[in-house]
């Protein structure tokens, strides 16, 4: 098997996950992006931290220095941003954001690498994923350098609060939103921009272990002509009892079934789902009610490059009974194994073997090094 090739040589298998698991808090880094090339080395070591626990993150909204915003004027074009002191915004009560729902969220992360420097992960995707949304949304958009140039300065302004190196990142909000006023239904004149930001370590409880999701079969996440393949607001509202319910039992999650059959996966409330079948790696292809995850293609080009066989395609919900491993991917969750899936009260326990997605993990960590270098 091409993974069994791909595997460095440790002397115990348990040393070998102890140091990919101590990698696990840099999440996924196929490409980087660095966030500042003016710091020198002797400014990063005497720098400052902020009086936070890094030992014991989790994941919920840590109150950090400031936050980035800029509006769009009526010809769609973005003045220039600024930063602000974090903190609460003010809304005309007929804005788009709060009437008919126009608004856009991005997720991403800010890293410290070893030597100190910040790094961000392929952020121009990000950029280009929010501009495809905007189009659907009928919104106004930043351009990509608008976008990384607030990114970047929300993470300048807030670099005591990116944990340390290993200890988590700082996880960034990038928000678009419709902030003009609107009574009747229509777009709204006027767009926001604005970017914060938090230091988080794991999105899920468990931590490094596995996963327990459950399968969904009455509500569905998305519906073809919907708005499941982008990352818009109000996604997330429909299914928050969904995963209530789900979290209450003790599951990690839920997953989503198809709204026109109902009989194919697509994806869990916050992360892209693979398969791992001998050499071949499945997962559901992005046909407009799934989100093309950033974490999900770059896993699907490592993959390629190692040797898998990759499969984009319907994958029938009974086809996990199959899968040698299954793994969740996103810029929240990172690369999560999955140990069991509960479909129709019957749970089905996954083979923890974790082999591929350690082994995915291991070589995005080489490549920031090398990026590094």
């Amino acid at each position: 098997m091409a993974l069994r090739r791909c595997l460095p040589q440790y002397s115990t298998t348990s040393s070998y996950l102890s140091k990919i698991w101590g990698f696990r808090m840099h999440g996924t880094k196929a490409a980087a992006s660095v966030v500042e090339e003016h710091v020198s080395g002797a400014e990063r070591e005497d720098e400052e931290y902020a009086d936070v626990d890094w030992d014991n993150l989790g994941f919920s909204l840590v109150r950090t220095d400031f936050m980035f915003a800029t509006k769009s004027c009526r010809d769609g074009n973005f003045e220039q941003g600024y930063l602000s002191r974090y903190g609460n915004i003010e809304l005309n009560p007929a804005a788009g954001i709060l009437n008919y729902g126009q608004g856009l969220i991005e997720g991403m992360k800010a890293y410290r690498g070893e030597d100190g420097r910040v790094l961000l992960f392929r952020p121009e995707l990000n950029a280009m994923r929010m501009k495809i949304g905007a189009e659907r949304m009928c919104m106004h958009s930043p351009s990509v350098h608008q976008f990384i140039e607030g990114v970047k300065q929300t993470v300048l302004a807030n670099r005591r609060w990116v944990p340390p190196p290993g200890k988590g990142s700082l996880y960034l909000r990038p928000l678009l939103f419709g902030s003009g006023a609107s009574l009747g239904v229509a777009a709204a004149s006027e767009y926001t921009f604005l970017v914060f930001g938090s230091p988080v370590q794991n999105y899920f409880k468990e931590g490094t272990a596995a996963l327990n999701l459950y399968v969904e079969e009455v509500i569905p996440r998305a519906y073809l002509g919907g708005t499941g393949g982008v990352k818009a607001i109000s996604n997330y509202g429909p299914v928050l009892e969904v995963m209530r319910r789900a979290k209450s039992r003790g599951f990690s999650d839920v997953l989503y079934l198809d709204a026109d059959t109902g009989k194919n996966i697509e994806e869990v409330s916050a992360a892209n789902i693979f398969l791992v079948k001998g050499n071949t790696i499945v997962t559901p292809a992005t046909s407009g009610t799934i989100l093309g995850g950033i974490t999900r293609k770059s896993i699907i080009e490592i993959a390629l490059d190692l040797g898998y066989k990759v499969e984009e395609r319907s994958v029938p919900v009974e086809e996990l009974k199959e899968a040698e491993e299954v793994f969740c991917t996103g810029t929240a969750a990172g690369v999560a194994s999955v140990g069991s899936i509960t479909f129709k009260n019957t749970r089905s326990l996954l083979p923890l073997w974790i082999h591929v997605y350690i082994c995915l993990e291991f070589y995005i960590y080489l490549l920031i090094n090398n990026l590094q270098d």
